[in-house]
């Protein structure tokens, strides 16, 4: 049954402030000129039940569309991880959950213990939603990872698996981009390695090999790949620990940028420090004509097992970098 998530207050986007320098103010009236959202919800932005990995989408329909996993409480580890869940807004401020979509108990080739349902992706073409996801096929997880689909006529409803991508190494946290062209790409992420391939116009089956990104710098999981000015964009979290670089939080958010959806990437920097627990997961969306970072934080639960998605606005340069993220307490 759908359950309508109302936030409790709406939080107006922050101006200059005193203390800034006259060039980050004039700055700030800049970004406060390209503003159609005046608010969003508090952060954490779903207070029902814990979330994690959001992958955003804006579909045809205008809605912004975020598929989450979602973290059973009480936890064990990220073990428990099941019972995919959708949400969308269409002002950033009420935000609607569609219910489960998809749990590991109708994964038929899945692991028969259930759990490990971990950072999905969904992709449309053709009248079809694709909706990824990763999941084990045996007890132990680390060799036996598949990329799972399952296909719906609707973008928040009524998924069934089909099948999973055969080929493909044993890697966790699919995403998928589909170009201009309508050309789909799958990257997956996770202990270091990153690889990318095209998907044939079945959405099921790698065209070619995949093959590594180059070029980025600390990669560790949670690749997400969008489209800016022309240039490709690849963001994801790094291996940072609290207190290198002087710098508290675990996972940064990095990113690299190229001319093809399949690199070679020139890295950028990071967008977003250290996160409050011991990953982060982000997706990077326009909508209404602003650009928003989503990611998760423990600010609900305190626990690093029971994480909760939040989102903010995401600003570039004139040059095509990414601004740090401001991330709203």
């Amino acid at each position: 049954m759908k359950k309508c998530v109302y936030a409790v207050c709406a939080l107006l986007w922050a101006g200059c402030t005193a203390s800034r320098s006259a060039s980050d103010s004039s700055k700030d009236r800049e970004q406060k000129e390209t503003v159609q959202i005046d608010s969003l919800a508090p952060n954490p932005f779903i207070r029902h039940l814990y979330t994690a990995d959001p992958s955003a989408h804006v579909w045809a329909d205008g809605r912004l569309y975020v598929y989450a996993s979602h973290d059973i409480d009480p936890p064990r580890g990220c073990d428990l991880m099941d019972q995919y869940h959708v949400f969308s807004t269409d002002d950033m401020v009420h935000w609607t959950d569609h219910g489960e979509i998809l749990r590991a108990s109708q994964v038929p080739w899945g692991r028969k213990e259930g759990g490990f349902m971990w950072a999905p992706d969904c992709a449309y073409k053709d009248g079809t939603y694709y909706f990824y996801f990763p999941h084990p096929s045996g007890t132990y997880t680390n060799d036996s990872w598949k990329i799972g689909v399952a296909t719906s006529k609707e973008p928040a409803a009524n998924f069934t698996v089909q099948g999973y991508i055969e080929g493909l190494d044993p890697i966790i946290d699919p995403c998928v981009f589909v170009d201009d062209d309508g050309q789909a790409y799958l990257y997956q992420g996770g202990g270091g390695t990153c690889k990318g391939g095209r998907l044939k116009d079945n959405m099921m089956e790698i065209d070619g090999t995949m093959q590594s990104m180059e070029g980025l710098v600390d990669f560790h999981e949670a690749t997400w790949v969008h489209k800016y000015n022309g240039k490709y964009y690849l963001s994801y979290s790094d291996n940072h620990n609290p207190g290198q670089e002087g710098v508290e939080g675990y996972n940064r958010m990095r990113y690299a940028v190229s001319d093809h959806p399949l690199g070679p990437w020139k890295y950028m920097g990071i967008y977003m420090g250290g996160s409050d627990c011991f990953t982060n997961h982000g997706s990077i969306v326009e909508y209404k004509g602003e650009w928003f970072a989503f990611y998760h934080s423990i600010a609900l639960s305190g626990n690093p097992a029971l994480r909760s998605v939040c989102v903010d606005r995401l600003y570039y340069n004139p040059d095509g970098t990414i601004r740090m993220v401001e991330r709203r307490k």
